[in-house]
């Protein structure tokens, strides 16, 4: 009974694999390059079953390039290392790109690999840099599956190499398949990349496939932007995906939710690892999130949000007035709104400035979740300055026995109009042809909402 359930599971895991072979044929999917960095180490001969690991893992990686040749948007290559030199002595450098990218290599891959003996010492560190230099410039989802029997033997550090490759944005994270290896390797190629552990020839055979549809297909995510009771009901906002490691944009997504409610269904690449960027106001990040490939996976973000409305009292005379909002206590612009306007932010307390004459400052505005916040301001009045000639003049504000500038006259008009916010003001000015400073003139005034008021400034 166990035997007929994995031959069962083996038959059915191979009509997925070949209907999303078919699929991929005629898809939109972006350019993927597969390097097979194949371990040909003196190791390799050892006996594993029914043949030689090196004859098992051979001919089974044949079959496999034979099926991705048949993808129009799969190149392959092949690095093989252990081959070109004797052991003893070692020779770390014992590295070479047998067959370089390009269109339907199977039939290259596959000459090479019966042409091929193992021989020699394990350089993976040393193999993981020289694939670095195998992949085009040119954009593409760029793959290393590495199949091995032992673990780096020059010294070198493969983790590191995988790292800095990742985080060049040369390569997505690699797989990594251990031929027979204990079990205690699994974590020293977990930092290397997706390790999978093939403890037999039938289970090489699995991992192998399962590894070849992850390098190809998509897997779904749904990102849930929790509001202040964790319900996944905040939407209609820009998500922004970026490579944890090289910091490259991958994807955009305006998030929505479904005709049940529910955060829509996403399609992603598996290999990688993301930083997600919610573009609310101000941004959430959530970083380093690991996507399982085969599975649907569901990352929850904090965004509660409520809205801000600006408004005038009544009917204004204000044209494109906007406001500066600023977290409260700090100093840097979050956003600039124009009144009259809705702007959802983020729940919290908020600073405002409106840019209104003279400007001012409304402290400690509470966003709340779901609730629309109003902020309206007084109309403003009309003053209207006349005076003889040009001259330079400045308006000013009094309040609390204290004048506080407003703004400055246009030094060639003698006719101006302002509209400024109701308060008491003074106007000090001098005329340009008068070169002495007791020429000075002062007026005061009053500004009413929704009223205008003609100031002549003359002697």
């Amino acid at each position: 009974m166990h035997n007929f359930r994995k031959l069962f599971f083996l038959i059915a895991f191979f009509i997925v694999f070949t209907s999303t072979v078919k699929a991929q044929k005629n898809n939109s999917l972006p350019l993927t390059r597969i390097e097979f960095l194949f371990d040909a180490s003196q190791s390799m001969y050892a006996q594993w079953q029914t043949n030689t690991r090196f004859e098992i893992a051979k001919k089974l990686l044949s079959e496999m390039v034979d099926s991705l040749d048949k993808i129009t948007n799969v190149e392959m290559a092949l690095r093989v290392y252990g081959h070109t030199k004797k052991f003893p002595p070692q020779d770390c450098d014992d590295t070479r790109l047998e067959v370089p990218f390009g269109k339907n290599t199977a039939y290259l891959i596959k000459k090479r690999l019966s042409e091929i003996s193992p021989s020699g010492t394990t350089p993976i560190a040393q193999s993981l840099n020289q694939c670095g230099n195998d992949f085009p410039a040119d954009p593409a989802r760029n793959i290393i599956i590495l199949i091995t029997d032992g673990i780096e033997e020059c010294n070198g550090d493969p983790c590191a190499v995988s790292l800095m490759l990742q985080q060049k944005g040369i390569i997505l994270k690699p797989f990594v398949i251990g031929l027979g290896l204990s079990k205690e390797y699994k974590d020293v190629f977990n930092c290397v990349g997706n390790y999978y552990d093939a403890v037999d020839e039938t289970g090489f055979r699995t991992v192998f496939n399962v590894v070849i549809s992850q390098a190809l297909n998509n897997t779904t995510i749904q990102v849930n932007l929790l509001d202040e009771k964790h319900r996944p009901t905040e939407t209609n906002v820009n998500m922004t995906f970026y490579d944890t490691y090289s910091g490259a944009l991958r994807y955009n997504f305006v998030h929505t939710l479904n005709a049940k409610g529910l955060p829509d269904t996403l399609l992603i690449d598996p290999l990688g690892t993301y930083d997600i960027v919610v573009n609310t106001i101000p941004p959430v990040r959530k970083d380093s999130n690991r996507i399982v490939a085969g599975k649907h996976n569901t990352i929850g973000i904090d965004c509660p949000q409520g809205d801000l409305f600006l408004k005038f009292d009544g009917t204004s005379d204000y044209k494109n007035l906007q406001c500066i909002v600023r977290k409260k206590g700090d100093s840097k612009t979050l956003h600039v709104q124009a009144f009259n306007t809705t702007t959802r932010y983020l729940t919290g307390d908020y600073d405002l400035e409106v840019l209104c004459l003279p400007r001012m400052l409304i402290n400690d505005v509470n966003i709340a979740q779901s609730k629309t916040t109003t902020v309206q301001i007084p109309n403003p009045g009309m003053a209207t300055f006349q005076t003889v000639s040009a001259g330079y003049g400045s308006v000013y504000q009094e309040k609390d026995n204290k004048l506080n500038w407003v703004c400055n006259l246009n030094e060639n008009n003698t006719h101006e109009s302002i509209l400024l916010q109701p308060g008491n003001y003074r106007v000090v000015f001098r005329p340009k042809i008068s070169k002495e400073a007791i020429y000075t003139v002062e007026k005061t005034f009053r500004i009413t909402s929704g009223s205008g008021i003609t100031v002549n400034i003359n002697k």
